[in-house]
C-alpha cells in the first residue's frame, strides 16, 4: 500500500501528477479542491461557506477541511493506497493528519510564483459541463467555447489577480512551514515543476523508486 501527499500552491500541476500516479498504481486521488467544487455544484450545506471563502482567495476553515478529509479517508476505498492533494495546508492540519495516518512520502512540486501566476490566470472552466482548460497547455479548438458541449469558457471566481496574490501569500506564510515538519521526518521529495508533465512524473518516480511510465 502506498500513501502519498502532494503539495504546492494551485497551478503547480499537482493535480495532473497525482492523477498519473493514481491511474498507474491504483491509488485513490483525494483532491480537497475537487471535494469543495463538488459541494458547490451540488448546493450542499457546506457550499455557501466554502464558496464565500475561496471566492476571495482565503483558505477554508481548518475544522471544515479536517472533517472533509477525515470523512473521505474513513470511506476506506483505497485498497492500494491514496494520494492526497491539497492537504494539509497549515501546521494544525498537518498535526491532525500525522496523528491519524502513516504516509510514505510528501511530493513537493517546486514552481516559481511567477510561473504559477501565468498558469492560474490562463485557466478556464466550461460553464456547462465543467471541463477544465488552460490557454497555455490545453486550448479549446474554438476560442472561449468548450470542445465537448456548447458551453462558454469562463474564469474561475477564485482565479482573479487579487485572490491569487492572497493564496500565494497564505501558502508562503502557513503552508511552507508544514514542509519543514515533514522534512524533519525525512518524508519530502522535491521535483522541478517547470519541466514537462512527463519530466516531472519521471522525476517523482525515480525519487520514490517506482516503476517508470510505460510508453505506447
Amino acid at each position: 500500500m502506498r500513501k502519498f501527499v502532494i503539495m504546492r500552491v494551485q497551478g503547480c500541476g499537482k493535480g495532473t501528477q497525482a492523477k498519473l500516479l493514481a491511474d498507474d498504481f491504483d491509488l485513490v486521488h483525494i483532491s480537497v479542491g475537487d471535494i469543495f467544487r463538488w459541494n458547490i455544484q451540488n448546493h450542499t450545506k457546506l457550499a455557501a461557506r466554502i464558496q464565500r471563502m475561496i471566492s476571495v482567495g482565503a483558505l477554508v476553515d481548518d475544522n471544515v477541511v479536517e472533517e472533509i478529509v477525515r470523512r473521505r479517508l474513513d470511506e476506506h476505498d483505497w485498497n492500494y493506497g491514496f494520494i492526497l492533494d491539497g492537504f494539509p495546508r497549515n501546521a494544525n492540519q498537518a498535526e491532525f493528519f500525522l496523528e491519524s495516518y502513516d504516509i510514505d512520502a510528501v511530493i513537493q512540486i517546486d514552481v516559481p510564483d511567477e510561473v504559477v501566476r501565468e498558469r492560474v490566470l490562463a485557466r478556464r472552466l466550461c460553464s456547462e459541463c465543467g471541463l477544465d482548460y488552460n490557454l497555455i497547455f490545453h486550448r479549446p479548438q474554438e476560442p472561449d467555447r468548450c470542445d465537448v458541449c456548447p458551453g462558454h469558457l469562463v474564469t474561475r471566481p477564485d482565479d482573479s489577480e487579487q485572490a491569487l496574490a492572497d493564496r500565494l501569500a497564505t501558502y508562503h506564510t502557513k503552508t511552507e512551514p508544514v514542509l519543514d515538519l515533514f522534512q524533519r521526518k525525512e518524508l519530502v521529495i522535491k521535483v522541478d515543476g517547470t519541466l514537462s508533465v512527463a519530466g516531472v512524473q519521471d522525476s517523482i518516480r525515480q525519487q520514490l523508486a517506482l516503476p517508470p511510465q510505460q510508453t505506447a
